[in-house]
């Protein structure tokens, strides 16, 4: 059994390292399906379960300040590759796909929300996966901290977020040959072809990680500071909040031009995931598959209104289906759709996906809000 918080943290790192490796040094055709995260915080929760940590007062203080750390340095990271500029240059009718996903999901989840009658801790956890739905995996990890999710309740979650996640990709992937029928029957014009001239918000060059490290961490300070005299719902709200905003304004500066964020802030956001992990244990799992339906169903009402936008603004299937997964799927799946499409088009899918880290947060909490009122 695990007693000492250095032992604790060597083993989140080892697996942390391990999964990472696994997943982008093999073939194995599984992870096309299961992201890291669901892997890692698998592993970490099969540990848990198993009795390999002894929750002692010191490894439950270490898990505390390095999650209560990380969180924030990790948004900051997240949202410096935001490139506004850019993701305006999309067009009038992929702006419009993107607003009309993120409200149909908003929707959606209150509308389920009000159907299953969730109790406080689910509509707090589906809260989260509103803000996963919006944007990403990190955004849930915001939104849940935030929303007071407790480690269990996460894992629904994240089963969830799984579970439906697969399905979806696989259908907008099969629906990719049915574009001609779709734009005929929303009488749409997909020329596509000016998007090939939009670039990819990613930096290039040498990847200054001691650098980036060490600005994370002070606008992870800055945010915990700030948050102790602006509280927002609660302390833990306000520091998402606030280094959210500071990662937002450093995109307008030369720190969107670093490279390696993205890889600095995965690396925390997999760490963070291995904590949470670290404290739910398989035992108390009961009626996942009425979550799991909870979001079939969610999905099926977001496909409605997306069906039904596309006829009103007369929008193809690239627009919709791109614009959706950027925030179910994120930046791991929706550039793998667009080039489906036009290989050219990758940049497009990349541009949605990283906007979700910045609406992610915020409309995780919107939403999880009113999940809560709904409880």
């Amino acid at each position: 059994m695990i007693t000492t918080p250095f032992a604790y943290l060597f083993i989140i790192a080892l697996s942390v390292t391990f999964f990472h490796l696994l997943v982008t040094r093999t073939k194995i055709r599984i992870f096309e399906f299961l992201p890291a995260v669901v892997m890692i915080y698998a592993f970490m929760m099969l540990l848990a379960s198993l009795g390999t940590f002894s929750y002692n007062a010191a490894i439950n203080n270490v898990y505390t300040l390095t999650k209560t750390n990380l969180l924030p340095a990790m948004l900051f990271l997240m949202l410096l590759q935001i490139d506004f500029r850019h993701f305006l240059k999309l067009g009038k009718k992929l702006l419009v796909a993107y607003i009309l996903a993120v409200s149909s999901i908003a929707f959606a989840f209150i509308a389920v929300a009000a159907l299953f009658h969730f109790p406080h801790e689910m509509a707090a956890a589906f809260g989260a996966l509103a803000g996963s739905w919006m944007g990403g995996t990190a955004n849930m990890v915001a939104v849940g901290s935030a929303l007071g999710v407790n480690e269990d309740a996460f894992a629904y979650a994240l089963v969830v977020d799984s579970v439906n996640y697969t399905l979806w990709v696989m259908l907008l992937l099969f629906l990719v040959p049915f574009a001609k029928f779709f734009n005929r029957f929303t009488k749409s014009e997909a020329n596509l072809a000016y998007l090939s001239e939009i670039g990819c918000a990613c930096a290039m060059g040498a990847k200054r990680y001691w650098l980036l490290i060490v600005l994370a961490l002070f606008a992870s300070l800055a945010a915990q500071m700030l948050a102790n005299h602006f509280v927002i719902l609660n302390k833990t709200t306000s520091i998402v909040i606030i280094a959210t905003l500071l990662g937002v304004l450093g995109s307008f500066t030369r720190l969107r031009e670093l490279n390696g964020s993205s890889e600095v802030a995965t690396t925390m956001l997999y760490i963070l995931i291995a904590l949470i992990g670290s404290k739910a244990v398989i035992a108390n799992f009961s009626g996942l598959g009425v979550y799991v339906v909870a979001g079939f169903v969610i999905l099926l009402i977001h496909a409605l209104l997306m069906v039904l936008g596309a006829k009103l603004f007369k929008l193809d299937l690239f627009s919709i289906a791109v614009a959706s997964l950027a925030n179910i799927g994120g930046v791991a799946s929706a550039p793998i759709l667009a080039a489906t499409y036009n290989k050219n088009l990758v940049s497009v899918g990349v541009l949605m996906a990283i906007m979700g880290y910045l609406i992610g947060t915020f409309g995780g909490l919107f939403v999880g809000t009113l999940l809560l009122r709904l409880s």
